[in-house]
């Protein structure tokens, strides 16, 4: 019996030895397996953010082309005698836009707060800390550096060939460090337009929060209605109006270099839209890039499209300033809603932004008798409003025309309501000021002989 189980319990040591044998290599393996993928995960985690901040930087890339898109642009419809003044303040925009945001502006629209964030000047590390998306700070702040100085640079347009160089860049400072950072902050950098907690002021009055994708309101309405004050503070070009009050037209240079701007803007926009999605590697992201290219463009076409069709109609010629600006108008009207519209809705948007952009440069330069000269403030202020109340209608998942109720479109309406009157009102203060403290404008016998010449001692045109 000894000798038996003795040799049971050698059998059950053996038996424990060869599966130990056995399961210790699988063991082994296992963790190997479990190491390698995590491993894996974390270099498609580093891919991922690596294809996620080339997005951001080409696109980025892609807006900040825009700003010789818009000195074309606003040189073609300006007079040869102003094309410098017309390039150097294009130029500084965006010099002194980028300094500025990076020091002040980026803190105030990103930082904590519901009103106003608060700043950590020149910290990006802290600043780094607050937004938290994934994306390197240092590329983030640039692609938003860019944004911010479309706005400024969309105000220059407006108040072109009889403003003080040195009073333009008092504004510039203006707009970038205070006017766009503030209401920029209620809506993209996490202030109360944009507050979704159920307790929020938008939440218990809408049930849903505004929505500007790319810009339509934060960057252009805000550039355009600024733009509208200061045209308006700043009066008419001599000439502009006869003693019977009628409009006479000033016809800018060159529509070769307008039509080349337009060109250049509409292709920058295919970074303005779609870029603003800052994400790239994930299929979701490319179906929404893919959306976005889409609609940006369709509604471009139909806007120039509708521009061409009025202005044959109204005027009896297909006028080509006015289909440059019906193009721009469709693109500045998408922008709020090309993420959530049809290509469908996004073609009707674009029509409509285009017919009103006609009849809005009309009332503005023959009603109101404020002289825009590249009717900035009817295409980025008229349109940019315009287009984010319309997403408020064809937005698939919540506007009215699609079952969603009138909570978001009210939410829309409210959000242009308030940015627009923060815009005039600050815009006004600000130029009002400046007229008071030291003019905005040049003397008669400057804006007469040409600004390149008084102002920065050379000309666009030598022969």
């Amino acid at each position: 019996m000894k000798t038996y189980t003795s040799k049971c319990f050698a059998g059950v040591r053996f038996a424990t030895l060869l599966i130990a044998s056995t399961l210790l290599p699988l063991k082994s393996i296992a963790a190997e397996a479990a190491t390698d993928a995590a491993a894996l995960s974390d270099k498609v985690s580093e891919l991922s953010t690596g294809i996620n901040t080339v997005w951001m930087l080409l696109a980025a890339m892609l807006v900040f082309f825009m700003q010789p898109g818009f000195a074309l642009v606003e040189a073609g419809f300006t007079r040869t005698k102003n094309t410098a003044n017309i390039l150097m303040k294009n130029l500084v925009d965006f010099i002194f836009g980028s300094l500025l945001f990076w020091c002040i502006g980026f803190e105030l629209m990103f930082g904590e707060g519901s009103f106003v964030g608060i700043p950590h000047f020149f910290s990006l590390e802290e600043m780094g800390k607050l937004i938290n998306n994934g994306l390197p700070i240092e590329g983030f702040l640039i692609f938003q550096t860019v944004f911010c100085a479309t706005a400024a640079t969309i105000v220059s347009g407006a108040m072109a060939e009889r403003t003080k160089f040195s009073i333009y860049l008092l504004y510039t400072v203006a707009i970038s460090v205070l006017i766009y950072p503030i209401s920029g902050h209620w809506t993209w950098g996490g202030g109360w337009l944009m507050n979704s907690d159920s307790d929020s002021f938008m939440m218990g009055m809408f049930g849903t929060t505004f929505h500007d994708f790319a810009g339509s309101t934060v960057v252009h309405s805000v550039g355009g209605w600024i733009a509208l004050i200061g045209a308006f503070i700043l009066g008419p070009r001599i000439g502009k109006y006869g003693k019977d009050g009628k409009s006479k037209a000033i016809p800018g240079h060159s529509l070769t270099l307008a039509c080349l701007g337009v060109f250049i803007l509409w292709f920058g926009w295919f970074g303005f839209n779609p870029g603003s999605q800052l994400a790239a590697a994930g299929s979701s992201d490319q179906t929404a890039i893919s959306h976005v290219f889409l609609t940006t463009n369709l509604s471009a076409c139909a806007g120039g499209f509708m521009s061409l069709i009025v202005s044959w109609i109204k005027f009896g010629k297909p006028s080509l300033s006015l289909t440059l600006n019906g193009v721009l108008a469709g693109l500045v009207g998408v922008t709020a809603g090309c993420d959530l519209v049809s290509p469908a809705g996004s073609i009707i948007i674009g029509a409509i932004c285009g017919t009103v952009m006609v009849f809005a440069v009309e009332f503005i330069d023959q009603k109101l008798k404020i002289d825009d000269p590249v009717g900035a403030s009817s295409v980025h202020g008229v349109c940019g409003s315009l287009g984010t109340i319309l997403t408020g209608l064809f937005a698939t998942e919540e506007g009215l025309l699609y079952g969603g109720g009138f909570g978001f479109l009210g939410a829309q309406i409210f959000g242009v309501i308030i940015v627009g009157l923060w815009a005039t009102f600050m815009g006004f203060v600000i130029f009002k000021g400046l007229d008071m403290l030291f003019g905005l404008r040049v003397n008669k016998r400057i804006e007469e002989e040409g600004l390149d010449v008084y102002e920065h001692g050379e000309s666009a045109y030598n022969s």
